[in-house]
């Protein structure tokens, strides 16, 4: 059913759509007859699935990546839908509205979106308000928040803006993600120089008590790449996310045409499973062991969640994959995950994280 389903709600424009659908999301986790039906329903409770990731116990690996619940309205909401966790954002430390629309684009042919939102939300204080209200129930899993920079901010005063959300939500989220890698606040992406990451990480650091990670973009070289993992490692991080949206628009099967009349901003989805998975590996073989890696970008299937669990990443998280893959999506892939960590032999899936990767001798 959900196929069809889809294809009515692709006639819709995409921003409407997403808010008909973050509405009926916010009322499961609301309501707490629909909260139980879906957990009964949506959630695979497998033993096997179950880590224990930077001092955070997770009930599955797989979470809602940062974008779709900016502002902490549906936090109870994604247990019951079969995440292992969520991350909510981005948020910034003053509201505000984004980049004028239209700004969400789809991309069927390629299950790839195209967005320039412009981190739209209602700002560090109001998303602080509504996760000191989160519910105590079965269906409760951890909780990041994924935190950047204001717009209107200078680059100068950078640091100070992303402390405003650190001290604001370090106390109430279970771990934190700094976002210096969106395409679509201008100059954000320079912040992933090491020169300026330094100083805003460590300062980021200093200022909560939870595990604090940085979102790097897939679109970095390869140097700057392993720059940023040796400085995740100095300043003690608990990890890195890996990654964000793309600005390439390579090896597309929808028309150049119609690619190019969406304009600019961040492609996400199966395109860029590829790059992702790359930048992955990268990051296992020059750090892992040191840092928690979370892989997102283009996972859409259990095949492909177990190859990114091999390849080194001790959780994965999907955003375009559950548009595209509906209500079910989580379920099946966790349901296909235990059934690989049993085939294999394991007892838990952290046996098999970094298991496909190269060992030295």
């Amino acid at each position: 059913m959900y196929p069809l389903l889809l294809t009515l709600m692709f006639r819709v424009p995409a921003e409407r759509i997403h808010r008909v659908a973050a509405a009926i999301i916010i009322s499961v986790g609301r309501v707490k007859p629909l909260r139980l039906l879906a957990g009964r329903v949506l959630v695979t409770h497998d033993p096997v699935l179950r880590s224990r990731v930077f001092g955070i116990d997770f009930p599955a690996p797989l979470g809602l990546a940062a974008g779709f619940d900016k502002n902490a309205e549906a936090i109870d909401a994604w247990g019951a839908l079969g995440f292992g966790f969520a991350e909510i954002g981005t948020v910034t430390g003053a509201a505000q509205p984004g980049n004028p629309g239209p700004r969400l684009f789809r991309l069927p042919a390629d299950r790839a979106l195209i967005n320039r939102m412009g981190f739209n939300n209602h700002g560090a204080g109001a998303a602080a308000n509504l996760l000191r209200q989160r519910k105590t129930t079965t269906t409760m899993v951890p909780i990041g928040a994924n935190i950047g920079k204001t717009k209107v901010v200078a680059a100068e005063d950078a640091v100070e803006d992303y402390l405003i959300s650190a001290r604001l939500l370090g106390p109430l989220a279970d771990f934190l993600v700094v976002n210096v890698s969106s395409p679509n606040t201008p100059g954000l992406r320079d912040l992933q120089a090491v020169a300026t990451l330094r100083p805003l990480l460590a300062a980021v650091q200093e200022s909560v008590d939870i595990p604090v990670l940085v979102k790097i973009a897939p679109d970095l070289a390869d140097d700057d790449i392993d720059e940023i993992a040796d400085l995740a490692v100095e300043l003690g991080l608990a990890g890195i996310v890996c990654t964000n949206t793309t600005i390439s628009r390579d090896g597309l099967a929808t028309p150049a045409h119609e690619v190019e009349a969406m304009g600019a901003g961040g492609l996400s989805g199966a395109p860029l499973a590829d790059r992702s998975l790359e930048v992955l590996r990268r990051l296992h073989a020059r750090v892992g062991g040191r840092l928690t890696l979370i892989s997102v970008g283009g996972i859409e299937t259990a095949d492909q969640a177990w190859e990114r669990i091999r390849a080194g990443a001790s959780l994965i998280q999907g955003y375009t994959g559950f548009i595209y893959g509906g209500p079910l999506w989580a379920k099946h892939i966790h349901q296909g995950l235990a059934d690989k960590v049993r085939a294999a032999g394991y007892t838990s899936i952290t046996e098999a994280v970094g298991s496909a990767a190269p060992r030295s001798d």
